[in-house]
């Protein structure tokens, strides 16, 4: 990619169609095109390889993304086009897009640590996290809710020959008012209830890793004494007078777009400069094909359950969902398998994401509600409630019951998705 118009005309971007995941354009240090133009937003674009060419996605930017002058959201490159982000105009060169060139080989390996996978999307991902782990600097893992991030920075730890342990801190998990004294630890006095000394979560993972799992929702006056940590590795606990020492290493993880979070005000730019010097890009499973049954078959003798449950039509059918709560739903369906056998296919199994439908499917369910001619208002209402009672359902098994998560998942206020719940429960 080469810059032919704009603040940072003359540059070039030699693009890697094994990229270990997708390349990110714009103004942010996550960017792997990281242009200065501030007409430019900070994840503008994202280009993917595809065979021998490349996929560009504008990613929601403020001022779009043009090919030729055309406005796009998303269209398959050739060679040799002009693309316009806000005041900059890049030329994609034939040569750099590797058009009718050979990739590279990717690697035949179906696994990082615990991190299972052998679809291309996961592949390439292997030799990344190969270097990432081996290195000290911090890590931010991102990825949509159920696409293993934790596992993935386990392996990480594992890989990275740490002495130290793995320790988690969980941001949702915590109220604003206990996560400074949970990181860093209090003393004896600090506040109401602190009866003795505590060692935070910093200290308890000396010499080892520390993930900090959702990073995003980490509460904003907390961040600046995060970054004094990572920077000095050193903290002092809360009521304390003296500094301690830590030999910790800094993994974060989030399902949020961090950039978005940052030009909020939500996010410090300075932490997530600090977090950002290493980037991995977690794929939905819905983007990792092949890996379904794999993953399916693996779970089910982590269960010591019996692998011919998993019957060729459960494979099938799982390999057509979409999987909205990605490998966590899978493990969830597995186990239900596993458990209740062909009694768990109704109504708990996944509904197909496209195609025709089948006995006890979406057409089932419409016709018996029609089939007593229903007045409108009465159709229109039966219909809400089953779509309501399915949707809590799978949104529930996604976040393994939990209602907190569920709705924020959702969208729903938790207040509005408990009487949702509520309401279904009574049916």
């Amino acid at each position: 990619m080469r810059v032919i118009e704009g603040a940072d005309a003359g540059a070039e971007f030699p693009l890697d169609p094994n990229a270990p995941s997708r390349i990110l354009i714009g103004t942010s240090p996550a960017c792997t095109i990281r242009l200065t133009d501030p007409t430019v937003s900070r994840r503008h674009a994202a280009l993917e390889p595809v065979g021998q060419r490349y996929r560009l996605t504008d990613l929601g930017s403020t001022n779009g993304t043009f090919i030729d002058g055309v406005s796009v959201i998303e269209a398959l490159l050739r060679g040799g086009e002009v693309i316009r982000f806000g005041s900059t105009a890049v030329r994609a060169e034939a040569e750099a897009a590797g058009l009718g060139e050979e990739s590279a080989p990717l690697p035949s390996a179906m696994r990082f640590g615990r991190v299972l996978g052998a679809s291309v999307a996961m592949r390439r991902l292997y030799p990344l996290c190969e270097r990432v782990a081996k290195s000290p600097v911090p890590v931010i893992i991102e990825g949509e809710t159920g696409t293993g991030k934790e596992v993935l920075a386990e392996s990480l730890h594992e890989v990275s020959g740490r002495k130290g342990p793995f320790v988690v801190f969980d941001c949702t998990a915590v109220s604003p008012n206990l996560m400074e004294a949970t990181l860093f630890g209090h003393e004896k006095g600090a506040f109401t209830g602190a009866v003795g000394s505590h060692t935070g979560l910093f200290e308890e993972a000396d010499g080892g890793t520390l993930l900090i799992d959702e990073i995003g929702d980490l509460d904003f006056p907390l961040q600046a004494k995060l970054l004094r940590v990572i920077d000095r590795s050193e903290l002092r606990r809360v009521g304390g007078r003296r500094s301690i020492h830590v030999d910790v290493r800094v993994l974060a993880a989030t399902r949020r777009d961090l950039d978005k979070a940052v030009a909020a005000g939500r996010f410090r730019d300075d932490l997530f400069h600090r977090l950002a010097v290493a980037r991995v890009e977690l794929p939905p499973l819905r983007e990792r094909h092949g890996d379904v049954p794999l993953l399916a078959r693996s779970f089910a003798k982590e269960m010591a359950g019996s692998i011919d449950m998993l019957t060729p039509e459960v494979l099938a059918r799982f390999a057509e969902y979409s999987w909205p709560g990605n490998v966590r739903e899978l493990r969830n369906a597995v186990a239900r398998i596993l458990a209740l056998g062909d009694t768990a296919d109704q109504p708990r199994w996944p509904a197909r994401a496209a195609g025709p439908t089948t006995a006890g499917g979406i057409d089932d369910w419409l016709d018996a509600i029609m089939s007593t001619n229903p007045a409108f208002p009465i159709a229109r209402r039966k219909v809400l409630d089953e779509f309501e009672r399915r949707y809590v359902e799978r949104i529930l098994a996604a976040h393994d019951g939990n209602v907190s998560h569920a709705a924020r998942a959702s969208g729903l206020a938790l207040r509005y998705f408990r009487l949702v719940k509520a309401r279904q429960q009574q049916k």
